[in-house]
């Protein structure tokens, strides 16, 4: 008897899966993935014919525009993509489910965005040249998931998927803009952990990449707490 309720459960688990995978990685969701993964094999052509000058940072930089584009739809659009399967009301007339929803939803984005972006990581080791797989893997989810939950946090106050991504672009761009002056600063969003700057000592750029990333963990941290609390308001998402 305890196998078979076992085996229900884990059919229905797996069924709640499938269908939340559905709804977060809409259909819209493949033009993301297509361009991700067209950007990234066009710059890793480019990259095998100057293979003299490819660098462990360099490699960095190459895929955080992919990982961008792969975690971009699933967060910024996540609320319109329940408006369009119609499941919007049900969602939010079920107590402190919706929570439990989005918690879930962003759990399961981030951990597939992450097992795409090791599988990058492996072909730019295997291509280019020998890279810390693991380590740039999870180097390289800092900012993802900075913008990641920064597009769910914006989705809760825009209630528009289009207006996120025009938001969150925008705010990508006034970042990228300031990087150049903050070059070497733990406040520089697109830090990169493995360009060490000249004349400075490997411990203090450990520390500065330390807290670089716990600085950027918590402000993301508290996007996505906020972009909860922002569905209390329930008459902001169904008019």
């Amino acid at each position: 008897m305890t196998n078979i309720k076992s085996i229900a459960s884990l059919k229905l688990l797996l069924k709640f899966i499938k269908y939340n995978l559905k709804i977060v990685f809409g259909n819209k969701f493949v033009y993301f993935l297509g361009a991700s993964l067209i950007f990234y094999l066009l710059i890793t052509s480019i990259s095998l014919f100057a293979a003299d000058s490819v660098s462990v940072e360099g490699v960095y930089y190459q895929l955080m525009f992919p990982a961008f584009l792969l975690i971009f739809f699933p967060t910024t659009y996540g609320i319109q993509n329940d408006e369009d399967a119609r499941i919007l009301e049900i969602l939010f007339g079920i107590p402190n489910y919706r929570y439990k929803i989005w918690l879930v939803r962003l759990v399961m984005a981030f951990f597939m965005v992450f097992w795409f972006i090791f599988l990058m990581t492996n072909l730019s080791s295997f291509l280019l040249i020998n890279i810390p797989v693991w380590e740039m893997t999870l180097r390289l989810m800092v900012p993802v998931l900075l913008f990641g939950m920064l597009g769910f946090f914006f989705s809760t106050v825009v209630k528009n998927g289009n207006g996120t991504a025009v938001v969150v672009v925008i705010i990508g761009l006034l970042v990228w803009l300031f990087t150049e002056f903050m070059e070497g600063s733990p406040w520089n969003v697109f830090l990169n952990p493995f360009d060490l700057p000249s004349g400075m000592s490997e411990i203090v750029w450990d520390s500065v990449v330390l807290k670089h990333m716990r600085t950027w963990l918590i402000v993301a941290s508290v996007a996505s707490l906020w972009g909860l609390l922002n569905l209390q308001n329930r008459e902001k998402f169904i008019k």
